[in-house]
């Protein structure tokens, strides 16, 4: 069976005629006969009475017609879409962002995005950083946005904007104003952190170890889910946080957090896209590529 097939077929079926069907279809009526005939001895079934009033499909017969209208419009929808496709228009793209890039840098982003391809639809997929790994690994998404940088031979990592990562505490908390503290202050504070696969838990834990802190002493309180949940914790008192300075912005201008400088430790860390390696991108995904290294790459910092 093949679609030529079915589409003879239709055209029969459609017209009640076998002749008419070969005009419809610009092929012969013997040529007709042939194809309508390898269609019945597949399914071992006739599919046409062939009566005084024409070509009138069986039982069978309009079974088949049912999937095969079905199956021939999608068919035809094909060429159109692939060139929607090839034009991002009506295209769809799905994308994955860590906890900060996807709450704050792919959503600016996307004003300028949708303005130059207004038929754009994206969905974000949030997760840790492991998780947006994993969803480009199993091609859920065609592209990524991390907080850190992961050993996989598979992807390919783009480096965008640096984030700063900050030691926040609450408004009434002690080191609120108390200036800079030492780094074994920290020992005698509790924690609010991401959860393991958080890259700016990965970053801020490999800062302290390189400046000598002993991490595993550090006193975790709670681990939470999201950045947001952190960011709330902390301000109900529960414990102090490292957060990306980005994603506290609003909270230290409010005066709902305060920045503590600690002595010895700046954490910087850098944001990435990623994607898979020797895949063939499409173009949806190009110009979301090419609008974050607008906004974050090497150029937009220069």
């Amino acid at each position: 069976m093949n679609l030529k097939q079915l589409e003879v077929f239709l055209a029969v079926a459609d017209s009640g005629s076998f002749s008419k069907g070969a005009e419809a279809t610009f092929i012969t009526q013997s040529t007709v006969s042939q194809h309508i005939l390898a269609l019945e001895e597949e399914f071992g079934l006739k599919l046409f009475d062939r009566t005084g009033k024409g070509a009138l499909l069986t039982e069978g017969g309009k079974i088949l017609m049912e999937r095969a209208r079905r199956l021939c419009d999608y068919a035809h929808e094909i060429p159109t879409a692939m060139e929607r496709f090839k034009g991002v228009e009506e295209a769809f793209l799905k994308i994955a962002g860590s906890s900060i890039p996807g709450e704050y840098m792919i959503p600016a982003a996307l004003p300028l995005l949708i303005r130059r391809y207004p038929g754009l639809s994206i969905t974000i997929l949030q997760g840790d950083s492991k998780e947006v790994l994993e969803r480009l690994l199993s091609e859920q998404v065609e592209f990524g946005v991390v907080g850190g940088y992961f050993a996989e031979d598979a992807l390919e990592f783009t480096p965008l904007d640096k984030d700063e990562i900050i030691l926040v505490a609450a408004a009434g908390h002690r080191w609120a104003g108390a200036g800079t503290i030492v780094m074994s202050d920290l020992l005698q504070e509790r924690f609010v952190v991401r959860e393991a696969g958080s890259g700016t838990a990965q970053a801020a834990f490999e800062a302290l170890r390189e400046a000598g802190v002993d991490a595993e002493a550090i006193r975790i309180a709670a681990r939470l889910g999201s950045n947001n949940a952190v960011k709330r914790a902390v301000m109900e008192g529960v414990g102090v946080s490292f957060l990306s300075a980005v994603s506290v912005e609003r909270e230290l201008s409010q005066g709902a957090l305060v920045r503590v400088p600690v002595q010895g430790i700046t954490i910087n860390r850098q944001f990435y896209l990623v994607q898979r390696k020797g895949r063939d991108l499409s173009p949806a995904a190009r110009a979301f590529a090419e609008v974050m290294r607008e906004l974050y790459g090497p150029a937009a910092r220069a």
